[in-house]
């Protein structure tokens, strides 16, 4: 039996706290799709204001938010110009094809210094033997890379260009409020250069369900539709949208999980052929590279489950960890200690 159970696969497992239990069980409820849930109606108003936008939209998950965004800027046969590994084309299943009918077009290189070279290279000529780009979607932080950020500056770059080539701009910003706790700075500086905004209640802030899709009225009232299309209508959602409202407040607390998941990669670092990459690690998300241990991502993983300790291979040679709000700082220590005994064993 293991002496603890730290469970780092992701910051999607965040259990409700007891105020969370309490929001959720004393939330007043109506009927949202009939626009009569006044929880829901406080949440998209809140959110909405947070990310400087005239409108939100409470759905069920990011890929749903992000898929709705994508479903209401284009129409079947354009093109969505992103970067290769991002969630949208990575992780969702497809979605933008198989009910959006667009195409996906990976555009290297776009989230780092080369970013506004490659857009730019990444733009056809009006031509009937190209789909037609019609939007850009950025994810900020950037999950497959590390948690990384793309800095304002530079989000605001790829902004103005897609406007100038008459794109529209979404952002993928499932964390971007870990994004403006590592940049210091407020959420606007990062949602003032989009068109529309998906972020998640269900990840680091620690909601048990739940996504947040913003942008213009008209935008919105589109996206309405579509998110009954695919299901995503709820009735009495406000018991899910007081556990949202209740996520925000944990906003100013993400620099804990940032500062934790430093202290992890820091200690890590330090053992024999264990490389963390990016170091430092620019938010709570911690990629270690096995390969320099002659050890698979899965071999890794297994050596720590009799531990208790849980991560998730992202790769032959990657192992993936996330620091979130149920994560303490001596369940740091406590894995610390781990990877210290297990790179004892591999010497």
């Amino acid at each position: 039996m293991a002496e603890k159970t730290v469970d780092l696969r992701s910051d999607t497992v965040t259990l409700p706290g007891r105020e969370m239990r309490e929001a959720m069980a004393q939330a007043i409820v109506g009927d949202d799709v009939f626009g009569g849930d006044p929880t829901v109606k406080q949440l998209e108003e809140e959110a909405a204001a947070l990310t400087g936008k005239e409108a939100a939209l409470f759905v069920p998950s990011g890929t749903m938010g992000n898929l709705i965004a994508v479903l209401t800027h284009t129409t079947r046969g354009d093109a969505v110009l992103l970067d290769p590994e991002a969630h949208i084309f990575y992780y969702e299943a497809g979605g933008s094809s198989l009910v959006g009918g667009v195409q996906l077009w990976p555009v290297e290189n776009l989230h780092s210094p080369e970013g506004i070279r490659s857009f730019n290279k990444a733009i056809r000529p009006s031509d009937q033997h190209f789909a037609p780009a019609t939007l850009l979607c950025l994810e900020n932080t950037h999950n497959r890379k590390g948690g990384t950020v793309l800095k304002p500056g530079e989000q605001e770059l790829l902004y103005q260009a897609a406007k100038s080539s008459g794109l529209s701009v979404h952002l993928d910003g499932a964390r971007i409020f870990n994004a403006a706790a590592a940049e210091n700075c407020a959420v606007t500086d990062f949602t003032r250069s989009c068109d529309s905004i998906m972020f998640c209640l269900s990840k680091g802030l620690g909601a048990p369900v739940g996504s947040i899709l913003a942008g213009s009225s008209p935008f919105i009232n589109s996206a309405r539709r579509y998110r009954k299309i695919l299901g995503g209508g709820m009735r009495q959602s406000g018991i899910l949208a007081a556990a949202g409202r209740e996520a925000l407040k944990h906003i100013p607390h993400l620099p804990d999980d940032h500062r934790r998941a430093l202290k992890l990669a820091e200690g890590i670092s330090q053992l024999p052929n264990f490389e963390v990459t990016p170091f430092p690690p620019p938010t709570n998300i911690i990629i270690l590279n096995t390969e320099a241990l002659a050890l698979s991502s899965p071999e890794l993983v297994n050596r720590l489950l009799p531990f208790g300790i849980e991560a998730i291979p992202f790769g032959e040679n990657l192992v993936r960890m996330v620091t979130h709000r149920d994560i303490s700082d001596d369940e740091i220590d406590y894995t610390l200690d781990v990877f210290t005994k297990i790179s004892k064993g591999l010497s």
